[in-house]
């Protein structure tokens, strides 16, 4: 096994040596991180696809490939703007009196990322864009469910990195824990909500910072005016991706009674359009193992065993009972309720529950009593009702109109709240998450500690100051005049 501690050191050592990290030294490691992915795109794809069984190539080189390199090259072109030290004001009277203050962005140093394995280039190399624009080193720890992709990441980084800019580590659960609990000055983990608690405790005994990005249970509010047709085909697309298994999948609909029929059919017909075969079709993902294989199976059938009705989207009938490279067709659960596994867990993968809403307020109900999710999505032509919507609920993201697409844009933030998650990054955002930011203030030559009344021996001119500063306060609350005397 690595040793953590010692890798850990030689990292930290190499940071402090360097300091300051001017911004071309950052451009020069975001352009390196984006040729490494770049250049090994296809070794890449091939072991994505190893690691599942099978991965579609023109989805991984979206998803894990063209994504990260977006974000790489997005903060290298705008490093130098967003490093800018800024400018804060001063309350009256010291920048009268030539004070001067303002924030700098520093490195906070060694940065740990812990990815998962259902986007295991992009979630590490996204996350990453911000780590090294803020001048930070970086530790990675890969997905134990993902060996043929850890083994890439090992192969090339060093043609790219030094061991003490960047280094990967793989190996199970042992390694995991060990690596949690290093010291590191910033941790993000991307995966479930369960092992994110252990991660955080492990953090805890070092104080480390940490940011979480998890997922939840994010549902599909279909609202007055929406055209179902277009609803379920963006609902579907977002669903089969990577066969569900996207933390930003939809994971529940929510419909009224009158359009239930609609956009079940719906679902299925967008299905048929684009994926008429299964099995063999390319552009389809398996199930990344048989474990992940028994769960979604066990969430089918506790749901048939409290009375759900459960129809499968198999276009082209296939047989799904032999081996199949672990595929799995989408399942479309009707009349879930709350005691089913499927309405409690998130569900990573090919199942979609649909729930049927009296009104708005019922949906927004239904939402609260599962937590906050990291993303909502809310299709309909009303104005009203969507505003209603976006101001009663609370989630990571919205994406009004369609799903997954309030995580592409690169000057969004991307990030839960609660047990969706705690923190941002992309972009400006992700810059910011992993800098600190160090308040400067300078003092002109006047005595201002005198002339404020702040020197002992206290006297008058301490007592109206003070004084002064409470009446300008409870005025600027709509208090009224000053009438302590």
């Amino acid at each position: 096994m690595t040793d953590l501690d010692a890798l850990l050191s030689v990292q930290r050592r190499a940071f402090t040596a360097a300091l300051p990290e001017p911004p071309a030294v950052r451009i020069d490691r975001l352009r390196r991180a984006a040729a490494m992915i770049r250049d090994n795109a296809k070794t890449f794809c091939a072991a994505l696809s190893q690691d599942f069984g099978h991965r579609s190539l023109a989805q991984s080189m979206l998803t894990d490939i063209a994504v990260p390199i977006g974000a790489l090259d997005h903060a290298a072109k705008n490093l130098r703007a967003w490093s800018r030290p800024e400018r804060r004001p001063l309350p009256f009277p010291l920048a009268l009196l030539g004070a001067r203050a303002h924030v700098e962005y520093q490195p906070k140093g060694v940065v740990g990322i812990i990815a998962p394995w259902n986007f295991p280039i992009n979630l590490i190399m996204t996350p990453m864009a911000g780590v090294l624009a803020a001048g930070n080193r970086a530790m990675v720890k890969t997905s134990e469910y993902t060996p043929a992709t850890n083994a890439v990441f090992e192969a090339v980084v060093g043609h790219y990195f030094a061991e003490d800019e960047v280094r990967f580590v793989s190996g199970g659960p042992e390694v995991g824990q060990a690596f949690a609990g290093l010291p590191f000055d910033h941790l993000i983990f991307t995966g479930a909500t369960g092992i994110a608690r252990h991660i955080l405790h492990a953090a805890a005994d070092n104080l480390v910072p940490v940011t979480l990005e998890l997922g939840g249970k994010s549902p599909v509010i279909v609202g007055r005016g929406a055209d179902i047709a277009r609803t379920t085909a963006r609902v579907a697309l977002g669903k089969m991706l990577n066969a569900g298994q996207v933390c930003l999948a939809p994971d529940y609909m929510l419909v009224r009674d009158a359009d239930e029929e609609a956009v079940v059919a719906g679902l299925k017909a967008a299905v048929a359009r684009m994926y008429p075969t299964l099995l063999d079709n390319p552009d389809y993902t398996s199930i990344i193992s048989d474990r992940h294989i028994a769960r979604l199976a066990g969430l089918l059938e506790d749901a048939r065993a409290k009375g759900a009705r459960v129809e499968v989207v198999n276009p082209a009938d296939e047989d799904f009972s032999a081996g199949n490279g672990r595929k799995m067709p989408l399942h479309i659960i009707r009349g879930a309720t709350d005691d089913m596994r499927v309405m409690q867990e998130e569900i990573f993968g090919p199942i979609l529950p649909i729930r049927r809403f009296e009104d708005m307020a019922d949906a927004i109900a239904q939402v609260h009593r599962r937590g906050h999710p990291l993303a909502l999505y809310y299709f309909g032509a009303d104005a009203r009702e969507q505003r209603y919507v976006i101001d009663r609920t609370l989630s990571g993201g919205v994406t009004i109109n369609d799903v997954l697409f309030h995580a592409l844009p690169d000057d969004l933030p991307f990030g839960g709240i609660g047990p969706s998650g705690t923190g941002t990054y992309h972009g400006r955002d992700g810059f910011r998450t992993f800098s600190h930011f160090r308040a400067i203030y300078s003092q002109p030559r006047l005595d201002i500690a005198s002339l404020a009344g702040m020197m002992p021996p206290y006297g008058v001119f301490s007592r109206l100051s003070a004084r002064q500063k409470i009446g300008r306060a409870r005025r600027r609350k709509g208090g009224g005049q000053d009438t302590d005397r």
